[in-house]
């Protein structure tokens, strides 16, 4: 008996180690990746609350407390801006465009910063699509001929010259939000119907097919500052939107 139980030690040792090694392995490699994943959010924790310090000490230097923006909506606007800036995509990272669709149509919503010297360059009206809303924006959409506007992030591109005047080309770069900007020719132009005057005559402001339409009278000034790679960003407080936003949620 003797000999067997010895025999039966050598089988049983080895068979208990081809168990345990494979188990071994791997919990130290979920060891290793937890602690990668907790460097992660330990990084990234980091940096919003940098951010979120960079929006406070923005919106005190600019002087927006009373301008209407809100400032969760400036704090998501620079999440977003830096995640563009470390892809590269951005060629004038000094401007950051925000519209802040919580308001109504009737108040300046739209605000361009200038984020080298600290300054609020231009504030003026922004449109929102008809499929929206009318006085406020509550409805937002990716789809085609849905005439609503879309969320997100957006980098400028190029102008042209069309039946709006001139125009500014806008590439939505969030996936299921606002991708689809291109095809359904979503672009920053000048209207007519975007005016105290109108707003005075109707009591509430032009919509537009989707497109974030600004006073005629301000296109030429708002749109060269715009074009070629800055960072344009439609805001409204989705719950949908902000849980789900790789822009925002890294």
């Amino acid at each position: 008996m003797k000999t067997v139980s010895v025999y039966s030690g050598k089988l049983f040792i080895p068979f208990v180690l081809a168990l345990l090694l494979p188990m071994l392995a791997a919990a130290k490699k979920e060891n290793h990746h937890s602690v990668h994943r907790h460097v992660r959010f330990s990084a990234r924790t980091v940096e919003r609350r940098l951010i979120a310090l960079e929006a406070a000490d923005l919106y005190y230097e600019m002087d927006l407390r009373d301008s209407g923006l809100n400032e969760k909506a400036l704090e998501y606007a620079l999440l977003g801006y830096h995640h563009l800036l470390k892809r590269h995509v951005l060629h004038k990272a000094t401007v950051l465009s925000v519209c802040d669709f919580s308001q109504a149509s009737s108040a300046k919503r739209m605000y361009v910063l200038d984020l080298q010297n600290k300054r609020l360059l231009y504030r003026t009206y922004v449109a929102h699509g008809q499929g929206s809303g009318r006085a406020f924006a509550h409805s937002f959409s990716n789809v085609p001929d849905s005439y609503k506007s879309s969320l997100g992030f957006y980098v400028t591109r190029n102008t042209y010259v069309g039946c709006n005047g001139l125009s500014l080309r806008i590439d939505g770069v969030e996936k299921g939000f606002n991708d689809k900007a291109h095809a359904r020719g979503i672009v920053i132009h000048g209207a007519n119907y975007v005016s105290e005057r109108v707003l005075h005559k109707y009591g509430t402001m032009g919509t537009t097919f989707g497109c974030p339409a600004v006073p005629e009278n301000m296109a030429s000034q708002i749109i060269p500052v715009l074009k070629n790679g800055t960072c344009f960003f439609i805001y409204y407080p989705s719950r949908r939107y902000l849980l789900s936003s790789r822009m925002i949620n890294g």
